[in-house]
């Protein structure tokens, strides 16, 4: 959990403070962020809410208007700042971002070097990831998009693990105090062939890049471009599928969006231990929040010299 404090370091204190950013969580689909003040006031369908009410309670706590309605005091974590956050670019979400993590073996300690930071919605889990003695390094070649990234980050605590800088990483290449010192770059670029001699030098012996790019003939140019430097070089598309799961009769779930419903019997047994003679039928059906193709993941180790 990454509530914001005075000191803007990453924290675990678990009461609400004025300054502190929450997101206020209505519901699965609605939530917003929102920076505590004394004098505050929040107005939605549930009713007022003063601010000064949500002081000293617990991140998680249940907060109630003036005329009983409620929503959830939550800490901006990295999954949830991804559900938040303003989209200034298109955004990687939770699927890939666990995959990135993993493959990119970051954990605590570690230096990563990103380009692009767009939204920072990667930047706020490697930056956990890397958490409490690693950083992050962010560049933008547009410099509001680094100004308000910048700004989100200080929002939410994470000032102290990931500087964000300007420059066009495509045509520059990354800064050259960073030669030999970084354990993982991330790219998502339009043309990330362009980086990778770049981000080779920056990685340590035994480094590893990861590059997300929508189009599989961004993803052959680069491959191409990776060979003669790294190694392993494996390219994937993580594609999420939620599920509803219920008991109930199959005709009374009607598949209004096409989707297949999958079904089995389930037994029961009555009170006097006599199997059930009408079984109920356990469902799941695939719902309509599935996110279909974002983008393509390659990732490839470099080559170790000798």
């Amino acid at each position: 959990m990454l509530p914001a404090d005075s000191s803007k370091n990453i924290s675990f204190k678990r009461c609400i403070t004025d300054g502190d950013l929450v997101i206020v969580y209505e519901r699965h689909d609605v939530m917003k962020p929102v920076k505590v003040s004394e004098k505050g006031i929040l107005q939605n369908r549930f009713g007022v809410f003063k601010h000064s009410d949500w002081i000293g309670k617990p991140f998680g706590s249940k907060a109630f208007s003036s005329k009983g309605g409620f929503v959830y005091l939550l800490a901006p974590t990295p999954e949830l700042w991804t559900l938040v956050l303003s989209h200034r670019t298109q955004i990687l979400y939770i699927a890939d971002i666990s995959f990135v993590v993993m493959y990119l073996e970051i954990v605590p300690g570690c230096v990563v070097l990103e380009s692009g930071t767009g939204s920072g919605s990667l930047t706020t889990s490697l930056a956990r990831a890397v958490a409490p003695n690693g950083h992050v390094y962010t560049f933008d070649f547009h410099e509001q998009r680094a100004v308000s990234a910048r700004e989100d980050f200080e929002r939410i605590g994470l000032s102290s693990l990931v500087t964000v800088g300007v420059r066009d990483i495509q045509g520059e290449g990354f800064p050259d105090e960073f030669l030999g010192k970084a354990d993982s770059v991330f790219l998502d670029l339009p043309q990330p062939w362009l980086a990778i001699p770049s981000a080779a030098k920056m990685l340590q012996q035994d480094g590893v890049l990861c590059s997300f790019s929508p189009c599989i003939e961004q993803v052959q140019r680069s491959c191409e471009t990776l060979k003669s430097s790294f190694t392993d070089i494996r390219t994937f598309e993580v594609l999420l599928h939620t599920y509803e799961v219920r008991e109930g009769h199959l005709a009374s779930w009607q598949d209004g969006d096409g989707g297949s419903v999958k079904s089995c019997k389930k037994r029961q047994r009555s009170t006097n231990g006599q199997e059930n003679s009408r079984p109920q039928t356990v469902m799941a059906r695939r719902t309509g929040e599935a996110r279909g193709h974002t983008g393509y993941l390659t990732f490839a180790r470099l080559s170790c010299i000798g």
